[in-house]
């Protein structure tokens, strides 16, 4: 327990995260619960495909709730430092312009815990973040991605909101 995994993430990262668990154990819970009663009530449970999926859900949600609830015991909230505005960062939305072409790219930096790619939300430990943490505005920097090697100039860094 003692070398247990930490999750960086933004406040209001982490408030999502709770948010997601108490929706989990209030409805999502209890939804499950009552169809495995529903389930049961149809009789032999051994060819009983409506069981067999809602133990499946609850196994999934369980799943869930634990893998939260590690999560925010062990979050580690990213807190804005005046000295490192300028710096790419934890926390900070990079924006940078693909070279040579200048197609530009937006994203926020974030922990693990609450990436999203959809919403521009990319962990720390990607490759894209890896390469732009540390650099400053103006830097071109190296990225490699899956789809090959390219070159980046970053033209804004800001506090994520």
């Amino acid at each position: 327990m003692a070398n247990e995994k930490q999750y960086p993430m933004t406040l209001a990262g982490k408030q999502k995260l709770e948010e997601e668990l108490e929706h989990l154990i209030t409805v999502k819970r209890k939804e499950v619960v009552e169809r495995i009663k529903i389930a049961r009530s149809f009789g032999d449970l051994s060819e009983n495909s409506e069981y067999d999926s809602a133990k499946e859900e609850q196994g999934f949600v369980e799943g869930r709730i634990s893998a939260i609830e590690s999560m925010l015991r062990n979050a580690i909230i990213i807190e804005e430092s005046e000295g490192e505005s300028d710096i790419v960062t934890l926390g900070k939305t990079v924006t940078f312009i693909e070279l040579p072409d200048g197609e530009e790219e937006e994203y926020t930096i974030v922990g693990s815990a609450e990436a999203d790619p959809f919403e521009g939300k990319i962990s720390n430990d990607s490759p894209i973040a890896k390469a732009l943490l540390g650099h400053k505005v103006d830097d071109v920097v190296k990225l490699t991605t899956p789809g090959g090697d390219m070159e980046v100039r970053i033209v804004s860094i800001k506090t994520a909101k």
